[in-house]
C-alpha cells in the first residue's frame, strides 16, 4: 500500500477508534487507536490513545503515549496539557506544571483555556491561591464560556476575601 493509502487508512482507524471511545467501548477504541498508529503514526492518534488509556486509570501508559505524540509533533500543544493533566491526577502536582507551560505555548493547540484551568487545580493544591485565580482569569479571557473554570474563580476569590 502506498503512503497515501496508509494515511487514508489510518484516518479511518483514528475514526472509528473515537466514535467507540465516545460510545464508552474503551477497548475496542484502544484497538482502533494502535492500528491507526500502526497504518501511520501520528501525534492526534497517539494522544488519543493516552486519553483512552487515561479513562482505564492507565495514567502512565498516557503519559507515554502523549510522550510518543509530543516526539511525533512537538508543535500539538495536547499532549502536554494531558500530561499535566495526568500527573495531577497521580498527586505529582510538582512535575504538572512545566507541561502546562509548553502546552501554553504550543502553536497547535485546541482548546488553550485548559492548560490555565489545570495550573490553577496545582496552584490550589500548593495553596498558591492568588496565581490560581490568575490562570482562572486567563482561561476565562480565552473561553469566556468556560462555566468550571469561572464557578472555581469565583470559589477562590471568595476564600481570599475571607482571609484578608
Amino acid at each position: 500500500m502506498d503512503e497515501l493509502g496508509r494515511i487514508d487508512d489510518a484516518r479511518d482507524e483514528f475514526q472509528r477508534a473515537y466514535e467507540h471511545q465516545m460510545a464508552g467501548r474503551l477497548d475496542e477504541a484502544i484497538e482502533g487507536y494502535r492500528r491507526s498508529i500502526a497504518a501511520h503514526p501520528t501525534a492526534e492518534a497517539h494522544t488519543f490513545l493516552g486519553w483512552a488509556m487515561s479513562f482505564q486509570g492507565r495514567h502512565e501508559d498516557a503519559i507515554t503515549q502523549c510522550k510518543l505524540a509530543i516526539a511525533v509533533d512537538p508543535s500539538f500543544g495536547n499532549p502536554y496539557n494531558d500530561i499535566g493533566a495526568y500527573l495531577i491526577e497521580l498527586g505529582r502536582h510538582d512535575e504538572a506544571p512545566p507541561w502546562l507551560e509548553r502546552a501554553k505555548l504550543a502553536p497547535r493547540y485546541e482548546p488553550r483555556q485548559f492548560p490555565y484551568f489545570n495550573l490553577a487545580r496545582v496552584y490550589v493544591k500548593q495553596n498558591r491561591l492568588r496565581e490560581a485565580v490568575a490562570e482562572l482569569r486567563q482561561a476565562l479571557r480565552i473561553e469566556p464560556r468556560y462555566e468550571i473554570a469561572r464557578r472555581e474563580l469565583t470559589r477562590l476569590q471568595s476564600e481570599l476575601s475571607r482571609l484578608n
